[in-house]
């Protein structure tokens, strides 16, 4: 059979190529013919439309809107990328026996996005527009610090003007573009293009007045619901509605969100980050350690789902606020769940199978680069045993990093931010902790994992095989 797929996950990083790569294993041990488009960071395989007219089968598995319209008056199979991930086998069989598929049915589609998929989808479209800037501005302020910590400021002895430059561009303008973008990704994500202009605005206004990350996230959803109402809901003649969509439906959104934000939703929202930072940064030791110890369990958890990047959000939030210990926190909890994993396949061989074997060698680089979805493959296949490991791991690096009051000035990067001067306060503690998390979740995986079965060994030397065939 002629199987196309789509694979898309709200970050488009792990989960979109995870999936691809389940289903299309699935498909060729099957002996189907499979073509997959990943909507990740970039959109590449894309089906054409000989390819969909062609298919027997249309599997999507996405965990957000995507443009259907492609598959206009054809059947398909919706799935999550979770799912996919999970059981691509059974997936691929209920959509040849007619089980859970759905009619495209795209004809009278507008602009409208009444048929949203939730308030978790808009965060995250949010995230994705506000990441670019996060990442390029805190390693381009991080690489400033590499000339001095006080090398951007013009009075230092220490003062250098790339250094200047470099903090200008990632601090000065990157960094104060963060809650913009957030406010208008989420209201973009809830009404449209009309979205942008009043999510960028109010999240401006969020970032002026101090509501920081908190007040954009509420900015973007007020924006976006404001906007959807006034752009998508209410009847307006056809002789002058490119005039209303032009100048009222702006004007309007961006007047009431503007001044919901400056009379009633700065104020408070600034009152509370204020709190919430003092709170933070006079964090006891005992304190930082109960904190971390939750920062490192959510992190864990899911691995890059709703849970993990509930905290990673919240604390590059809080950078903005000059509170910089929970990112560094977040980021070696993120990276020991693929680098215990790795470890443990060397040290417990007989626990895991040689597709896992080889699977680990992948996760020393993943984990290294802080994509902790790199512990994934191992979780789905034995999550009981799996997970609760990975949860004591990274809860024990992220305590000791708390508890240490370790900082980072970086957001992302892994361990490759280690080689910039000044970017973690305390390195030696900081790397300790990579370590220690990294053996103690190897050890309890070592611990808690059951002998790989004969079966389970002649299975995965098959698929090895088939895959070298391929």
């Amino acid at each position: 059979m002629n199987i196309v797929c789509i694979t898309a996950c709200p970050t488009g990083i792990a989960h979109t190529y995870m999936a691809a790569e389940k289903l299309n294993k699935a498909a060729k041990e099957m002996g189907h013919n499979i073509k997959i488009e990943t909507q990740g960071s970039k959109t590449d395989n894309i089906l054409t439309n000989e390819d969909i007219e062609n298919a027997d089968l249309i599997i999507i598995a996405v965990d957000k809107e995507i443009d259907l319209r492609r598959f206009n008056g054809r059947k398909i199979k919706k799935v999550s990328t979770a799912q996919a991930i999970k059981d691509p086998n059974n997936i691929i069989d209920e959509a040849k026996n007619n089980i859970g598929l759905i009619s495209v049915e795209t004809k009278h589609e507008n602009n409208s996005r009444s048929n949203k998929s939730g308030i978790y989808n808009h965060f995250m479209n949010g995230v994705n527009y506000m990441l670019p800037f996060v990442i390029a501005g805190g390693i381009l302020i991080a690489i400033s610090f590499a000339f001095g910590i006080n090398a951007a400021d013009p009075e230092s002895d220490s003062y250098n003007k790339f250094a200047a430059a470099l903090s200008k561009i990632g601090g000065d303008t990157a960094f104060q573009l963060m809650v913009p973008a957030l406010s208008a990704g989420i209201a973009s994500s809830i009404a449209g293009r009309a979205g942008f202009a009043p999510g960028l605005v109010a999240g401006t206004l969020a970032t002026v007045d101090g509501s920081g990350f908190l007040g954009g996230m509420i900015s973007g959803l007020m924006a976006g619901y404001v906007t959807n109402a006034l752009a998508n809901k209410i009847k307006i003649p056809a002789s002058i509605s490119a005039l209303y969509q032009l100048i009222i439906v702006p004007l309007v959104s961006i007047l009431i969100v503007g001044l919901a934000m400056i009379f009633l939703i700065n104020t408070p929202i600034s009152w509370l980050l204020e709190v919430l930072t003092n709170w933070l940064n006079n964090l006891g030791k005992s304190s930082g350690i109960l904190f971390g110890l939750l920062i490192g369990a959510m992190m864990a958890a899911d691995m890059g789902g709703p849970i993990n990047k509930s905290i990673s959000t919240f604390s590059i939030g809080l950078m903005s606020a000059g509170v910089n210990a929970p990112i560094a926190a977040c980021m070696v909890a993120g990276m020991t769940p693929p680098l215990g994993l790795a470890l443990a396949t060397l040290l417990f061989k007989n626990k895991f199978t040689d597709e896992e074997k080889t699977s680990g060698k992948s996760c020393w680089i993943l984990g290294a680069s802080y994509i902790t979805e790199g512990a994934i493959p191992f979780a789905v296949a034995d999550p009981l045993r799996v997970i609760p490991s990975l949860i004591i791991g990274s809860a024990t690096a992220a305590a000791i990093s708390m508890g240490a009051g370790v900082t980072s000035l970086a957001p992302h990067g892994g361990i490759w931010i280690l080689f910039i001067p000044n970017v973690i306060n305390h390195l030696v503690i900081y790397i300790i902790a990579i370590i220690s998390g990294t053996i103690v979740t190897a050890l309890s995986v070592g611990f808690l994992k059951k002998r790989v079965s004969l079966e389970q060994e002649m299975k995965s030397k098959e698929i090895i095989k088939n895959k070298v065939e391929i």
